[in-house]
């Protein structure tokens, strides 16, 4: 009976005391699909001035930090987003929170095989399949400001998965702004701690908070 109750009662803890990830849209994911072909005006991403941000939660707390992008442009027709892509630099992964020798340890073990394995997959991409504008009669978004729906396939790993979401677009003659704040499920992109269903990975959240912020340039 011990041994039917532990594992029941062991979950029930988890679900009660994890710590609830931001507030944010979560990505709707589908399978691959195909991209927009480049047209319009090109911008290139200004990688000093960009960056994404995560945020991963555990039973008694969270972490978060930052990665660099390394290149990646967009494409503006007709005064809107019609394209783009960018290359994440993984094995930039910064974290934030901790600022004792704890933090290169939460670093290093993000880097390895435990979770995004960057001798392997050093980087991720991300380009656009399809670009709508914002309707609120339509979809309610928890993104302040947003403008559009925009959907991308995200490769993480040896996985790519399209994943829509708000985002708040500013295009002008010579630059361009996008800022966006959702949740993914890691494990849609094999991220699993010592595996999928280890007891061990059940005190960490599968819900992982992406944020973007982009600027490209004319």
């Amino acid at each position: 009976m011990k041994k039917i109750l532990f594992p029941a009662a062991l979950v029930a803890m988890v679900a009660v005391s994890c710590t609830q990830a931001p507030d944010a849209d979560k990505a709707a994911t589908s399978e691959q699909r195909e991209a927009s072909s480049p047209q319009g005006t090109v911008y290139t991403i200004d990688t000093a001035a960009s960056k994404v941000t995560w945020v991963g939660t555990k039973v008694n707390g969270q972490h978060n930090g930052t990665f660099s992008l390394s290149n990646g442009t967009i494409g503006v027709s007709n005064g809107t987003i019609s394209s783009g892509t960018f290359t994440i630099n993984v094995a930039s992964i910064v974290n934030e929170d901790l600022k004792d020798e704890t933090n290169g340890q939460l670093v290093g073990h993000l880097k390895s095989a435990d979770f995004f394995d960057v001798e392997k997959y050093p980087t991720a991409s991300f380009e656009i399949t399809k670009v709508e504008p914002y309707d609120s009669s339509k979809t309610t978004s928890k993104l302040e400001g947003a403008t559009h729906i925009v959907s991308g396939n995200l490769t993480l790993k040896n996985e790519t998965k399209n994943v829509t979401f708000p985002a708040k677009v500013s295009v002008n003659d010579n630059t361009v702004t996008a800022q966006a704040n959702f949740q993914i499920d890691r494990t849609e992109w094999g991220m699993n701690y010592k595996g999928p269903n280890n007891p061990q990975d059940w005190f960490i959240r599968k819900e992982v908070n992406i944020g973007l912020d982009i600027t490209a340039r004319k």
